[in-house]
């Protein structure tokens, strides 16, 4: 469990300096130790441009300004990379099966995603068309919401961070569309889903 004046503190990080958000960041994430594990044999897949990414950041830190255990109610660890000379399904199995194997001993359910494919897909899925995404970032500025449009990495021992809308909305609890490529449906069934989990979170209306 988190202590209530250590959630207290990190809830000042919505309007602190960037470098203090990213720091707080990084110490939210290394507080999951499933997160950690994640991170470091990601590394070892040597995948391009790749990130771990939204519940398994946003949620980590939402369970510990809610005074819960970091790896409460995440559902998926989300795997992205970018690697567009083979847009292939089959290599995207392989990816896929490499990381299920190296993830095997892990209680965690991996997502694992190349988004340079993504727009060959997307609507077959979801109903409508997107273009090809230029590289990871690009992708995680379109996911459904600002507090989860975040992806972490190591690079060695270096906590890298992509946050194109920034982190005050993760620190502040704050739950807001990002319309870019989703509906109001696709963000209404996340948002009542999350609150029912994290109900101190602020759900911005559509």
């Amino acid at each position: 469990m988190v202590s209530l004046p250590a959630a207290a503190e990190m809830l000042l990080l919505a309007d602190a300096p960037l470098g203090d958000q990213v720091a707080g960041l990084e110490r939210a994430v290394r507080e999951n130790r499933l997160a950690v594990a994640v991170l470091k044999r990601i590394q070892e897949l040597d995948l391009p441009d790749w990130y771990l990414g939204a519940g398994a950041v946003a949620q980590t830190v939402w369970n510990q300004l809610h005074g819960l255990e970091p790896s409460h109610g995440v559902k998926d660890y989300d795997l992205v990379y970018f690697d567009p000379t083979d847009v292939g399904e089959a290599a995207d199995r392989t990816v896929e099966r490499r990381a299920t194997e190296r993830f095997a001993d892990l209680d965690v359910r991996l997502d694992v995603t190349n988004e340079a494919r993504v727009h060959l897909w997307y609507h077959e899925r979801f109903g409508h068309s997107i273009p090809p995404y230029r590289s990871s970032e690009q992708a995680i500025s379109t996911w459904p919401t600002t507090a989860s449009s975040i992806g972490v990495r190591l690079e060695g021992a270096r906590f890298v961070v992509c946050a194109p809308f920034g982190l005050h909305d993760l620190f502040a609890m704050i739950v807001r569309p990002n319309k870019a490529i989703i509906d109001k449906s696709v963000y209404d069934e996340k948002a009542q889903r999350w609150a029912s989990r994290w109900p101190r979170l602020t759900i911005m209306p559509w």
